[in-house]
């Protein structure tokens, strides 16, 4: 059974930096593309895309959102998925989800297996 846990959520300000680390389970890391997902208070209807990485890590892809600021890898040694957040902004509050799945892209559907999140908070 493939799990998703994630860490390295916290409280910071705007400008700070965070790494989130998503440890997957049950299975290697190099069987799936995994991705990086969130949902904002203010948007609980869907889970907006953050970052994707391909099986062996070396593609990558961003939201407009945050390109330039966050930059997603991926140890398939470890199988560990990270995201790191650099210049944080309030916008980027949210309950970050780690997902894994056969297929690449940028919408949600495309992942079967989910983490349940860990909370980012960013004040001004």
């Amino acid at each position: 059974q493939v799990q998703l846990i994630e860490s390295g959520g916290g409280s910071v300000h705007s400008g700070d930096s965070l790494r989130l680390s998503c440890a997957l389970s049950g299975r290697s890391a190099s069987d799936f593309a995994m991705a990086w997902f969130r949902q904002a208070p203010r948007n609980q209807r869907e889970r907006e895309f953050v970052a994707a990485v391909g099986w062996s890590g070396s593609a990558t892809d961003y939201s407009d959102s945050v390109r330039g600021r966050f930059t997603a890898s991926k140890d398939n040694a470890n199988n560990i998925l990270y995201l790191q957040m650099n210049n944080l902004k309030p916008e980027d509050t949210a309950v970050y989800y780690c997902a894994a799945g056969d297929k690449y892209g940028d919408v949600s559907s495309l992942y079967d297996h989910w983490g349940r999140g860990t909370q980012v908070t960013v004040s001004s």
